[in-house]
């Protein structure tokens, strides 16, 4: 049989030490904002992915967005777990179990155990407060013991989680029991809470770790070091225990052979850097074989910090007149020290040092001592040397299409730009053929230093000439010819013939015959000439007769017009006054002898039309025909 003794019916969790729980509920952790349902027994309804009605559960990360305003929004309370779950429960009218979990290892006689959860009031107003019973069970779901019943739970602030529970001791023999939370209390207006790290653990004597006869339960040691530690725990309570220190590495808790009194001396030689855990597990020598019924004292942490590692390069070249960038890649809570020649300290992570010199360079040296007080240094040499003195020569314009040679000095290498029109960009004297006026930039470097100098290819332009279009003018007429020439050149028409000027860029010309010009432009700047010719037509005057008198008498008995035969696709009409086509000639003039249909016409004014050719303008008139 399993007897239990209940301690106290108000709320009373272990004064003592506590062992590793053998139930512990924090609902779990993960990456979405909803968990999933409870595996153990619960008389409420799943929602998996919101707010829970009446009668409902939810396991979420927090109850941001659920009844804004009614609800406070928190978070789960298991600490530093920002992706843990906790259980919230909307409770329903009828009251029914919210929590139940079998208890998975036999209970230890003679042991104290405490049951407890965190809860909180989620209510922002005063409505149905929670009222919990907390209870512990055979797996037939008889009671064990009498149950411990919190009360009213009343409503607070969103930080006002509280952990309710009671402790039981067993007598006699042992058996599996189970727990659980039930709900008191209506749901409708209230009676809404949050539930998390629900435990269930052995609760024995207190144990109170020391360190070298300090409450420093965490000591710090710096990789390398060596250092002996005298761990001890102060028992209050029974005289009869059994004990044994455990270590833990980050990979679970495990006894330290022979240790079993309640001191231990730990020696650390050339520390190796890590967490190392020690603690003291505590029972009666019946129980001590069984984990569960060991309670254990706080942890002793000795933790074993890396040393620094300082990132810095070994050397480091700068020019005179530089800044010297002492680049140290940081370390979180660190401090530094750089000392260096010339008797320089700074106490930056990454110091810059003006106006480079020689005396600036040697070995710099910076001393880093962590957050946790552990010491390294780090060196890097400085090399300070001259920069070079770039120095490209002058050059002469040049016409555009020739070219030109570029000479730099100072250096051992040398990078022009822009590239464009040069024959290379990596020598100290390329040819340069720019099609346009180009400042060129040379860099010249030792190596590691460099300096830069400039120079400026004038591009002039060689002579252009442009005599414009042709021309087609009547024999007698003038016109003006179209000349154009570039800049910085002498200019003159050839031949002179028949123009008023032939040092006129727009002289007028009168030629007596066909003639082609040419526009002579001569450079000033000594690059090339040029010309351009412009052909002027030159077309015969034809005389149009204003009268004839087609009266047989030998005189004057034909409309003839002279010259007209120059003319191979020119074209006559006549037409009376109405516009009535009498007389037409294409390609040369059959002389009109004032007939229409071989039939005298009546003497009178007539009219005419000649088209001479296309790019003439049509002359135009009349003439009287004499009977």
């Amino acid at each position: 049989m399993l007897f239990f003794i209940i301690d106290s019916a108000s709320s009373q969790t272990c004064t003592g030490s506590l062992g590793d729980p053998v139930v512990n509920n924090d609902f779990g952790r993960g990456a979405p904002n909803f968990g999933p349902a409870l595996t153990n027994s619960t008389t409420y309804n799943f929602n998996g992915s919101g707010t829970p009605s009446d009668g409902s559960y939810t396991i979420t990360k927090t109850t941001a967005g659920m009844h804004v305003g009614s609800w406070h929004q928190i978070s789960n309370h298991t600490p530093n777990d920002p992706d843990g779950y906790l259980m919230i429960v909307n409770a329903n009218d009828i009251p029914g179990v919210f929590y139940e979990a079998e208890v998975p290892v036999d209970l230890c006689p003679n042991t104290t155990y405490e049951f407890a959860a965190w809860v909180i009031n989620l209510l922002t107003y005063s409505g149905k407060k929670p009222n919990l019973t907390f209870s512990i069970l055979t797996l037939n779901n008889l009671p064990l013991a009498a149950p411990y019943n919190t009360g009213d739970i009343p409503e607070g602030s969103a930080s006002d989680w509280k952990q309710y529970g009671f402790l039981f001791h067993t007598t006699g023999n042992v058996n599996r029991v189970k727990i659980r939370i039930t709900n008191n209390g209506p749901g409708g207006t209230g009676n809404d809470i949050a539930l998390d790290d629900i435990t269930f653990r052995a609760c024995g004597p207190k144990l109170t770790p020391s360190v070298d006869n300090t409450n420093l339960t965490t000591q710090n040691l710096c990789a390398g070091e060596s250092k002996d530690y005298n761990f001890k725990v102060e028992v209050t309570g029974s005289t009869t225990l059994q004990y044994q220190w455990q270590i833990n590495t980050a990979s679970g808790w495990n006894d330290i052979p022979n240790e079993t009194g309640t001191t231990l001396n730990v020696k650390f030689v050339q520390a190796v850097a890590g967490s190392y855990q020690y603690r003291l597990a505590a029972a009666e020598p019946a129980n001590f074989g069984t984990a569960a019924c060991r309670t254990l004292s706080l942890p002793i942490t000795v933790l074993v910090n890396p040393l620094p590692v300082p990132v810095l390069p070994a050397a480091a070249t700068f020019c005179v007149g530089d800044q010297i960038a002492l680049n140290l890649s940081g370390i979180p809570g660190a401090t530094y020290a750089w000392t260096g020649p010339d008797n320089y300290h700074s106490a930056e992570q990454s110091p810059v040092i003006d106006n480079a010199s020689a005396q600036m360079q040697g070995l710099y040296t910076v001393t880093i001592t962590s957050a946790a007080n552990c010491v390294v240094e780090g060196h890097t040499i400085i090399h300070v040397i001259p920069r070079p003195i770039a120095a490209v020569a002058p050059v002469n314009p040049i016409c555009r299409g020739t070219t030109v040679q570029l000479n730099a000095a100072g250096g051992s290498t040398y990078k022009w730009s822009p590239a464009t029109g040069l024959s290379a960009i990596n020598v100290a004297n390329p040819m340069a053929s720019p099609e346009l006026s180009t400042t060129y930039t040379v860099t010249v470097s030792n190596g590691s230093c460099e300096s830069s100098a400039t120079v400026s290819v004038i591009v002039n332009e060689n002579a252009t000439a442009f005599a414009g279009g042709d021309k087609k003018i009547l024999e007698g007429q003038q016109i003006v010819l179209d000349g154009a020439v570039g800049d910085h050149v002498d200019f003159f028409w050839s031949p002179a013939e028949g123009l008023n000027d032939p040092y006129l860029l727009n002289p007028v010309a009168s030629p007596s015959r066909d003639i082609t010009y040419t526009l002579n432009a001569i450079s000033k700047l000594g690059c090339s000439s040029a010309s351009d010719q412009v052909f002027v037509k030159v077309y015969k005057t034809v005389i149009v007769p204003n009268a004839f008198s087609p009266n047989g008498d030998g005189r004057n008995d034909l409309w003839n017009l002279n010259s007209i035969d120059t003319y191979a696709g020119s074209n006559v009409k006549i037409m009376n006054r109405y516009g009535r086509l009498l007389f037409e000639s294409s390609g040369g003039l059959k002389s009109w002898n004032g007939k229409y249909r071989n039939e005298d016409l009546p003497a009178g004014v007539y009219y005419y039309i000649i088209q001479l050719n296309p790019e003439l303008k049509p002359l135009t008139g009349s003439v009287m025909l004499i009977r």
